[in-house]
């Protein structure tokens, strides 16, 4: 069973940068789309951005288009989310997760059939 493990939040000031990481045991990521999710205190799950690891294809939240950037790395194994230009707004838990499709527009939620515990993003001055 593949299992996913976000790394990289912690404090971060206000237009600080933090980059997130989320790796599968070392496993190689090909063919999934991974996603990024946030969840703040009080509020929904929101989607933050989503990968094809195998053709990187990217997508992005509107409210954070031109702050956060989606990656992966070159063995497939590890996604990365730059984010820069941090703000209030921004602290939440993060979390990874993987579906085997891409899908245009965005799928439901419940096609990601593995997720990450997440990870604590504090922003704060």
């Amino acid at each position: 069973q593949v299992q996913l493990v976000e790394s990289g939040g912690g404090l971060v000031q206000p237009g600080g940068s933090l980059t997130l990481s989320c790796a599968a045991s070392g496993r190689s990521l090909d063919p999934y789309a991974i996603a990024w999710f946030r969840q703040a205190p009080g509020k929904e799950r929101e989607r933050v951005s989503r990968i094809s690891v195998s053709d990187s294809a990217t997508d992005y939240a509107d409210s954070v288009k031109g702050r956060f950037t989606i990656s992966r790395d070159k063995a497939k194994t590890t996604v990365y989310l730059q984010m820069n230009s941090l703000r209030l707004e921004d602290t939440a838990i993060y979390y990874c997760a993987a579906a085997e499709l891409w899908g245009a527009p965005w799928p439901p939620d419940n096609k990601y059939n593995l997720w990450g515990p997440g990870t604590q993003v504090t922003v704060s001055s």
